[in-house]
This record gives structure tokens, C-alpha cells and sequence, in this order.
């Protein structure tokens, strides 16, 4: 694709012109400058003054054509019934123009009216809608769906950030629901994709480069086999600008990270005696947990905690502390925050709660202000603490947890905490973190990522979060990481908010999950859709081996069981295998008669561990098979520790000899499966019982991972 050389001087100027007149929207005249200057392509059009001048401009671009009010105050011109279509006469112009202006004053009497735009009528084509909008949390993004009436009875369309590259664009044609459509149906002839993509790369730069531009919206824009027009286009200024925020380059936050995560000494402030004080459960966990580093109690009013030299003030400390752990009321956070300042401390892990979240906004600002003012990186608050195993670290008030292992768990809220620290006991799964973000004063999820990205204990990243500080650096952050590792995020809140106030279809389209899916999605970070999806994710993705290409294949001891995994498969984006006839015919020497080979390939119920082993053993040692998805059926012919047994230790052979495939488990039966599913995730082999879904859903989340990563085709 051709670059487009834009002209940001002329779009300077008219977006200057409209700022003195203190508009927040341009004319149609305006919009087409614009769109000229970004190589946007509009119809042939002209500002007509007078039904004469209309009529003028009509025979001179052709019959039919479209008239539309001009004015700054009618922003949406059809509810002013300011538009007429279709005009195919002299006499049909001069009529619509009379009516236009009539039905304009009537709309807003104090309306400026500086004439009615003349258009010439667009070729049919399939209208789709191209926009950008400014997101409160992602800043520019850019829209595509289809257009016209379509966009608001269907809404099937999809965002990305700005400005977008050639192959982003190209990705939003194949991601909406009807993107058949545009490759032609039923006759019909595909649309002109390198055009319809370069239009969407041109409307994301211009929302860019110009910051005071809040929405772009061109709809409809009719797509046809030789090109792309927008027939209307609307572009809104103006719009709340984000908070500023300090930001932080990648080797100062891993500095601080590093000391927090890895601390050599830790002071608790607030420390205390008494049982039931936060104060005296967080130095309890620190020393009953084995921290091997230097514990100090801070407390005035104590000599001695646990047997530990307790000190007045942080600043009394002996040599360098690298966490303050906060364990007093809200109202006396900030004076103990400027005492950590001054002792130089980097960071501060504040527990207590009574901050934003209770509507206490002024006293949240005032420590963050503190904190930066010393250097100091906060940590909440309004949190439950954090853990870092592999240091032997508890700095929390809530149950210990010293399982080692290579997940990191996130969470902004306490229960989702505990909820996450109880899956990980009752599964045996090994953490290398688990991390409260609270309020997210400042430590946020592109902190936690560009450490965790870098963290040699870590081999997989969860994160529960409400919403997101700075879209864009956790952005940067994922696309850093997810190369390394994957990334689950379960993002709360799926209800939109953001089109109350929305000014476009673009912007009324453009609602909070929407643009979270699509823009998590872009950054290759795999969306769980619930908190168990999230944890079982986290837990079965360091499990599986990387895939190394589509091909999936069931082989299953009961014909319902295969037709559920295969409806799994379809929905969680992968693809069964089309089995080709030499290695069809190898199934079935093993299946009896009544057996049926082809995928999913199923054994029958009442067949002996031999069957299930002989087809598993050349479902890995095929080489154009990917992945293996096993159903089971108990039997007591082969009862569900025998097929776990066998199951394992072939997977084991295979490994053993550098054949390693991602192999997954639905175990039915009474409840012997139980036993057996733990027996086999034990050894690598992902199963669940009771359930032909979840098996499933951890493949699909691998193999969205490995193509994030760029480790099969398809990637983001």
C-alpha cells in the first residue's frame, strides 16, 4: 500500500479556524478539506448560497445528486431533515433547497445557516463505516464495521489502536461478524480490500496527528470492486483530555520492581503485638514464612514486636530498606509516607483502605503527590498485600502461601485475592507471585508486566483488573511480554458506559468491553471470560507444550462425548484435522469395525487400555498431527487410573525422545475421574472431569497464545 502524503498544514488551519469560533464541530465544507488534505475520498461537492447556486452546482457535477444543511450549530443534519437524496431534476434541487433551509430554521431558529452543501450522489456499494474516537482508556482508536443503517441495528464492528498499520486495517475486515460479505456473496463482487484498508490507516493517522480531533465519522462509506467513497463525513473536536501522568522508563521501574519483589529488607509500619491488628499479622507471615531477609517493626509505642527491635519511625531504621509495608489507619499514611521519603526508601506497600475508593479523593492525591515528590513507588492502597514465593515473602494479613511455581496473579480486589489464593492451594498450583493492586495510586499492570516479562521465575501472567490507569503503556507492556509469555487478563465490568455522551455512531458504537476485547486481543493478551476461566488458564498454559501447527485431532471412547469436543474446538478458533486416507486407515487397524476412524476418531466405549494406547501412541507419533484432545468414558474394561496411567506414560515416551504436543483430557465417569484427572495434570497431560469444554478452552488459549507470539500463523 502506497503512502499517502497528508497535508497537516491545511488541516491545521481549518481545525484553528473552528477553535476561534469556539466550535466542537466542523461544516461539511470543512470536513472535505480535511478529507482532501488525508487523501480521504469524497464525492464531487459545493456550498450553495442560493436555489439558484444549487441548481448551478447540480448540472454541473451530474444528475442525481445529494443536498445538506450547513451549519455550525446542526450537527446531526437528518434529525434536522436537512438531507435529500436522489434529486434527479433542476426543479427537484431548487424544491429541496427551499425545504432544507425551511426545516433547518424550524429545527434551530438561532442556528446559523451558510447555505446547503450540493454532493453528487455516491455509485452503490457495500457501506461499511470507517471512524475514530478518543477512548478514555486507549486514546485514539479507529473503527470499522458495516455502515449505514446496519451500524446500529447490527453493530457488528471493531476497533483498534491509532494510528493503525496496513495490517491492522487488513485484520478489521476479517474481524467483524459479516466479513464475509466483503469478500462477495451470493455473485456478488468482493470489495476493494488494499483501498478499504488504506481509508481505515488514513482516518487513524488523522485522529493522531491531531489531538483536538475527539471523533471521525464516516458513514456511510460505500466499498465496491474499484475503490472506496465516503459518502458523509462528521468529525467532532474537542473532548475531555487525560490526566497527566508521570511516567517512568523501562530500567526505573524494573529497578523498583526489583526491590520490591526481591526485597533484603522490609519495614512494617504499624507493626504490632496485639492478635487481630493488620500489623501483627503481616509481621507474623513475614517472619513465619521464612523471609530470610531483615524484618523491622516500626511502632512508637513499642520496644519490641515478636521479639524484633521495634522503632519509632522508619527514619531510625539501620541501613537501607527496600519495602515499607503500611499497616496503620488511612489519616496517618501521609506523615509515615514523607518519613519514608526521607529514609529513601523506594517503595511503599499500603494496605490501609479509606482512600478514593470511599470517596476520600483529596487524601489519595496528597500521598501519591508525596511519593512523587521522593521517588517513592506505591503500591495500592487499599490492598490485601502481595507474595513473592521464591523470596519466602508474605507481606499480607491474609492466609501464607509458599507453593513455588511459575504463575503471577494479579488482582485489584481483595476477594478476587483470596478467591485466586484458594484455587491455587486446593490445584497444587505453583506461584511466583501473588500481587493486590487496590486503587492503583501508581504501581499499576504495565509495572507488574514489564517485571513479571523479565522475572526468570515467572513462565505465565494473571491479571484481574476493573479497568485500566494507561491503556497505551500497558499496551506496550503486553507486546513486550507476550512474545516471552502469556498474558490472561479478566477484565470486570463488561456493560458499557462510554456512548451516553457520544457525539457519532462511531463514538455510540465505541462502548468499554468492545473496545477492551478488541484492543486486549490486538495486544495478544488471551481475555478470560470468567475468574475460573482465568485461574484454569493460568494453571494449564505453562502445562502444555507449544503447538506446532492446526491440526487437532480427537480420539474419544464415546460418540457423544466427540461430537461436544468437536463443537469445542470450532468455538474456541481452532481447527479439526481432515485426516488423510494412510493415516485413517492406520486408526482403524486398531478400532473395531463398529468404531468410526475419520476426526474425532472413536474407539467405542467398551474397547481394552490397548485400543486407547495404540491410537494416542500414533496420534503422537504422527508428525501431522498438532495436538491430541482425549475423551474418556469409564469403563470398568478400562478404568480411569489405568487410562491415566497409560495415557501418562506414553505422553512421557514421546518426551522423552523430543516429541512434545499439547495434549488435553475430558474424563466422564463416576468419581474415580477425579483422582485421575489430578493424577495426569500432574504429568503434563491437561484433564478435567465432568466436562468437554474446559479441556478444550485451555488448548484454544494456548494455541491464541503461540499465535501471539508469533509462533504459528495468524498472529496479532
Amino acid at each position: 500500500m502506497a503512502a499517502v502524503p497528508h497535508d497537516t498544514a491545511a488541516v491545521r488551519a481549518v481545525l484553528d479556524a473552528a477553535s476561534l469560533d469556539g466550535r466542537s464541530a466542523l461544516t461539511a465544507p470543512e470536513a472535505k478539506l480535511i478529507a482532501d488534505a488525508y487523501g480521504i475520498p469524497v464525492p464531487a461537492e459545493a456550498l450553495a448560497e442560493t436555489a439558484d447556486d444549487a441548481v448551478a452546482f447540480a448540472a454541473r457535477m451530474g444528475f442525481p445528486v445529494v443536498l445538506k444543511i450547513v451549519s455550525p450549530e446542526i450537527v446531526h443534519k437528518t434529525d434536522a431533515g436537512g438531507v435529500r437524496t436522489g434529486l434527479k431534476t433542476p426543479g427537484e434541487v431548487r424544491a429541496a433547497y427551499t425545504e432544507i433551509v425551511a426545516n433547518a430554521r424550524a429545527y434551530d431558529p438561532r442556528a446559523r445557516i451558510q447555505g446547503v452543501q450540493v454532493q453528487q450522489m455516491v455509485p452503490a456499494g457495500q457501506e461499511v463505516i470507517v471512524g475514530a474516537v478518543t477512548d478514555p482508556t486507549f486514546g485514539k482508536i479507529v473503527a470499522f464495521g458495516l455502515g449505514g443503517v446496519l451500524v446500529e441495528v447490527l453493530k457488528d464492528i471493531t476497533f483498534r489502536l491509532a494510528p493503525a498499520s496496513e495490517a491492522d486495517a487488513l485484520s478489521m475486515l476479517d474481524s467483524i461478524r459479516a466479513a464475509e460479505i466483503l469478500r462477495g456473496v451470493r455473485g456478488g463482487a468482493a470489495v476493494d480490500r488494499t483501498a478499504l484498508a488504506g481509508l481505515i490507516v488514513r482516518v487513524s493517522e488523522l485522529a493522531a496527528d491531531f489531538p483536538e480531533i475527539a471523533e471521525v465519522d464516516l458513514n456511510p462509506v460505500f466499498a465496491t470492486a474499484g475503490g472506496v467513497m465516503a459518502a458523509d463525513v462528521r468529525i467532532l473536536l474537542g473532548g475531555p483530555s487525560p490526566a497527566p501522568r508521570r511516567k517512568y522508563s523501562r530500567d526505573e521501574i524494573l529497578a523498583s520492581m526489583r526491590r520490591l519483589m526481591q526485597p533484603r529488607s522490609v519495614a512494617v509500619v504499624g507493626a504490632s503485638n496485639e492478635q487481630g491488628k493488620i500489623g501483627n499479622s503481616v509481621m507474623r507471615n513475614l517472619i513465619d514464612g521464612g523471609f530470610p531477609g531483615e524484618i523491622h517493626p516500626v511502632n512508637p509505642r513499642a520496644d519490641d514486636i515478636l521479639g524484633r527491635k521495634a522503632y519509632k519511625s522508619v527514619t531510625d531504621v539501620p541501613g537501607e530498606v527496600d519495602v515499607a509495608v503500611f499497616a496503620i489507619p488511612a489519616k496517618f499514611v501521609a506523615a509515615a509516607l514523607e518519613e519514608v521519603g526521607r529514609k529513601g526508601i523506594p517503595n511503599a506497600v499500603l494496605i490501609p483502605s479509606g482512600f478514593a475508593e470511599t470517596g476520600e479523593h483529596a487524601l489519595q492525591d496528597e500521598i501519591v503527590a508525596i511519593a512523587e515528590r521522593y521517588g517513592v513507588r506505591l503500591l495500592g492502597p487499599n490492598i490485601y498485600g502481595y507474595y513473592s514465593t521464591w523470596q519466602d515473602l508474605c507481606a499480607t494479613f491474609c492466609t501464607p502461601y509458599d507453593v513455588k511455581g511459575g504463575v503471577a496473579l494479579t488482582s485489584q480486589s481483595g476477594g478476587i485475592g483470596m478467591a485466586i489464593l484458594g484455587f491455587a492451594r486446593t490445584t497444587k498450583t505453583g506461584v511466583s507471585a501473588i500481587v493486590g493492586l487496590g486503587n492503583k495510586s501508581d504501581l499499576d499492570e504495565d509495572d507488574l508486566l514489564t517485571w513479571f516479562g523479565e522475572d526468570s521465575n515467572t513462565t505465565c501472567i494473571a491479571m484481574h483488573l476493573e479497568d485500566l490507569k494507561d491503556g497505551r503503556a500497558f499496551v506496550d507492556a503486553a507486546r513486550a511480554t507476550v512474545t516471552k509469555k502469556p498474558i490472561v487478563v479478566l477484565k470486570a465490568g463488561r456493560t458499557s458506559a462510554g456512548a451516553k455522551a457520544a457525539g457519532s455512531h462511531t463514538g455510540a458504537l465505541a462502548g468499554d468491553d468492545a473496545v477492551y476485547e478488541d484492543i486486549l486481543r490486538q495486544a495478544g493478551v488471551i481475555r478470560a471470560p470468567g475468574l475460573n476461566e482465568m485461574l484454569e488458564y493460568a494453571r494449564a498454559l505453562p502445562v502444555l507444550p507449544t503447538p506446532q501447527g492446526d491440526n487437532v485431532v480427537i480420539i474419544t471412547g464415546a460418540g457423544g462425548s466427540g461430537v461436544l469436543l468437536s463443537d469445542a474446538i470450532v468455538d474456541n478458533g481452532m481447527s479439526l484435522m481432515e485426516i488423510p486416507d494412510d493415516l485413517d486407515a492406520a486408526f482403524k487397524a486398531f478400532i473395531p469395525p463398529f468404531g468410526a476412524a475419520g476426526n474425532p476418531i472413536d474407539i467405542t466405549g467398551g474397547e481394552p487400555p490397548s485400543t486407547y494406547e495404540a491410537t494416542i501412541r500414533l496420534g503422537m507419533e504422527d508428525p501431522r498431527i498438532h495436538a491430541l484432545v482425549l475423551g474418556y468414558w469409564h469403563t470398568i474394561v478400562t478404568p480411569p487410573m489405568v487410562f491415566a496411567e497409560l495415557t501418562a506414560r506414553v505422553v512421557e515416551e514421546f518426551r522423552a525422545r523430543g516429541i512434545e504436543k499439547p495434549v488435553v483430557a475430558s474424563l466422564a465417569g463416576d468419581v474415580e475421574v477425579e483422582e485421575a484427572c489430578a493424577y495426569l495434570y500432574e504429568r503434563g497431560v491437561v484433564a478435567y472431569p465432568y466436562t468437554t469444554e474446559k479441556p478444550v478452552e485451555v488448548l484454544g488459549a494456548k494455541y491464541q497464545w503461540a499465535r501471539a507470539a508469533g509462533l504459528l500463523g495468524g498472529g496479532r
